[in-house]
């Protein structure tokens, strides 16, 4: 039984993991397609280069994107274990129950 609920956990993490993968894939396709019009747009129109600003605009929000996917997924489960760890031995340690006043200590 513990075999197949850690499978199922498995396959749900996975399940997030590429839903989040997914989610940057077309976003940052997006991000590439329409700035590449822009750029278009901006070359067969007069006056100064502005396509430069969305570009930026957007690719603050790209960065942001990919941190979460790529990076803090690792940096937040590990600091959700260790949270739970922690709990787990205060609670066995003062044998009380965990209040929500007590997480954040």
């Amino acid at each position: 039984m513990s075999d197949l609920n850690t499978m199922n956990e498995q396959h749900a993490h996975a399940r997030q993991w590429v839903r989040a993968l997914k989610g940057f894939s077309v976003n940052f396709t997006a991000y590439v397609l329409v700035n590449f019009g822009l750029f278009v747009i901006d070359l067969v129109t007069p006056g100064g280069p502005w396509f430069f600003w969305p570009l930026l605009g957007w690719g603050i929000g790209i960065a942001a994107h990919a941190f979460s996917v790529f990076v803090s997924t690792g940096v937040e489960e590990s600091w959700e274990e260790r949270k739970i760890t922690e709990l787990m031995k205060r609670t066995d340690a003062e044998a009380e129950p965990i209040r929500a006043t007590s997480l954040f200590r």
